[in-house]
């Protein structure tokens, strides 16, 4: 009889296993379902840049690269939109400069080019400006992809999402080359 017992208490608890774990994937894919129903995306307004910095930068480095590259830290910001969006500069040993603003979506890993900065003509529009995904690895993408893994993307596992300024910066910061 207690043989009985044990084994139809050990059979309940099976069942009652079975249908918490039915619940919890019904919430699952009930919440998938809700979060397919929320508002697309919408990017926010970039304004161009005023100026070019060149001094104060953060190191970046680039492996690979006979170019220095910096991001102007007054440049960082964190959109409501969840962009990161920063200026980077690279330099030549021959002190020729490129800049760029771009911004990056930590959450599905694409950048997009907003603005080139050239000595002639300073800040313009990016033409045809779209959102390329860093993975690739082409050569458009990979200095952006060092740096979101250097620190724009956060070390702790955040993907961007609710990071605030100060924090990309501190970031960005403790992964700077030493000595810079």
């Amino acid at each position: 009889m207690r043989v009985e017992r044990r084994a139809a208490r050990a059979l309940m608890a099976l069942v009652a296993g079975a249908a918490g774990l039915a619940a919890v994937a019904s919430g699952a894919w009930a919440q998938t379902t809700r979060q397919d129903e929320l508002p697309a995306w919408v990017e926010s307004e970039t304004p161009l840049p005023t100026v070019l910095r060149t001094t104060g930068l953060i190191p970046v480095t680039m492996p690979g690269s006979s170019l220095r590259f910096g991001i102007d830290p007054q440049s960082v910001s964190v959109g409501k939109d969840d962009v990161i969006r920063y200026v980077v500069v690279a330099t030549s040993a021959s002190g020729a400069v490129n800049a760029m603003q771009e911004g990056v979506r930590c959450m599905t890993r694409e950048v997009k080019t907003y603005a080139r900065y050239s000595a002639s003509g300073g800040w313009r529009a990016a033409e045809g400006a779209a959102w390329t995904n860093m993975s690739t690895g082409t050569a458009a993408t990979r200095h952006s992809a060092i740096i979101a893994r250097s620190g724009l993307c956060g070390f702790d596992g955040e993907a961007g999402m609710h990071r605030d300024t100060a924090k990309v910066l501190r970031d960005l910061r403790s992964a700077a080359p030493s000595g810079s």
